[in-house]
């Protein structure tokens, strides 16, 4: 598991090991910064279920002013700290041991780009895009992953579904500010 590009491009990041983990892989990783290539720069970053913190890593790599990693696991904390050791982006970056629906309801803050990756299986993605909303920056993005062929609602918490990208076993959904009435 690498950085794409940006500042931190090629360095090698440290992955967490058993059988529960599911890093991003590299194809859907390039797919969505693909789609939110633009939406990137100097924007605030939540990556929710954390994990590695590759998805954090990677947009604050690529020009992200900050970034929360939220994760309720202690090894999954120590590894994100770790990647931003090795990828020089702590500075800019903070690590949280929570709980993510805990965190969420409690969050005062506003992010430019949500990234919400629990384990497939959990159902923890339809509460989560229900509490991101609020949360949300004008302009912002949700990036939702799930298994594919697993329905996400069309809108929930003030978002609206922007766009689904299927990548293998892998599903995408980017939700932004619902602009109906």
């Amino acid at each position: 598991m690498r950085v794409i590009t940006g500042s931190a491009r090629g360095r090698v990041l440290k992955a967490l090991s058993g059988d529960s983990v599911r890093p991003t892989g590299d194809r859907a990783k390039e797919g969505i910064f693909s789609a939110v290539q633009f939406d990137i720069e100097g924007r605030r970053v939540l990556d929710l279920f954390a994990g590695s913190g590759q998805l954090g890593i990677e947009a604050l790599s690529r020009g992200a002013a900050e970034a929360v990693f939220v994760d309720a696991d202690a090894a999954a904390t120590a590894t994100v700290r770790e990647n931003l050791l090795t990828t020089g982006l702590g500075e800019n970056a903070q690590v949280v041991r929570s709980d993510a629906i805990a965190y969420l309801r409690t969050c005062a803050d506003t992010f430019g780009l949500i990234f919400i990756d629990p384990p497939y299986q959990s159902g923890l993605q339809a509460k989560c895009l229900e509490l991101c909303g609020p949360l949300l920056a004008p302009g912002g993005s949700v990036i939702c992953e799930t298994a594919a062929g697993h329905p996400l609602p069309e809108k929930t918490g003030g978002l609206a579904r922007y766009r689904s990208y299927r990548y293998g076993k892998t599903a995408v959904t980017i939700y932004r500010r619902d602009a109906t009435p």
